[in-house]
């Protein structure tokens, strides 16, 4: 998490968005980086509001506006089982070295996923009461250009994202059957990243 204070904005970290890329460029510019613990780093809507946005609010007198960040559900996936594929993991419970990305995504399907596929939802982490979008900008991962036109125009500094924390590179494809039951069980992930900037 970042918090601009002077420009009242805060950025809120949906895990395998680039949110270290977002850090490693703006942290210099930011009042206050909250990196550790990841609960904190990565600290959902539903998180900020209860704790943290009380505090903000109080200290400044105003409500911040917040930011964030949303992946293709696909491609989110794909980014976990590739970081899960890492040499270092093999033989732990995360380890998606043994099976197949469709086997993954199959998993995470279920309503309680083993470990190696329990990484989250995008949806749970942005969404806040009865399907309200959580923060007030949404860019698309796939659209890094309306989130740095942004960025330059509301911190009126330049912004140049380096590739940081990169997933190991694998050809991943996901048959269509699981496609199409991953979009139906899941649906509220697409419909998250729908209301994304495009």
């Amino acid at each position: 998490m970042l918090v601009f204070w002077k420009e009242n904005l805060v950025f809120l970290a949906v895990p395998k968005t680039g949110t270290t890329a977002i850090e490693g460029a703006l942290a210099p510019r930011a009042s206050m980086v909250l990196r550790d613990p990841p609960i904190l780093k990565h600290s959902a809507c539903y998180r900020y509001n209860r704790f943290l946005k009380p505090y903000f609010v109080q200290a400044g007198g105003q409500t911040p506006e917040l930011f964030a960040v949303v992946r293709h559900p696909i491609d989110w996936l794909s980014s976990w089982y590739r970081y899960r594929y890492r040499d270092d993991l093999i033989g732990h419970e995360n380890s998606t070295r043994d099976m197949t990305f469709d086997d993954f995504v199959l998993e995470y399907c279920k309503g309680k996923p083993a470990p190696f596929a329990n990484v989250g939802s995008q949806a749970k982490f942005l969404i806040v009461g009865e399907g309200e979008l959580g923060v007030d900008y949404l860019f698309r991962y796939e659209a890094q250009d309306k989130l740095i036109a942004f960025l330059e125009e509301r911190l009126e500094t330049t912004v140049e994202f380096k590739r940081l924390n990169v997933s190991p590179e694998l050809s991943l494809t996901l048959s269509p059957e699981v496609e199409e039951k991953f979009r139906k069980k899941c649906a509220a992930e697409f419909d998250v990243w729908e209301m994304g900037q495009a």
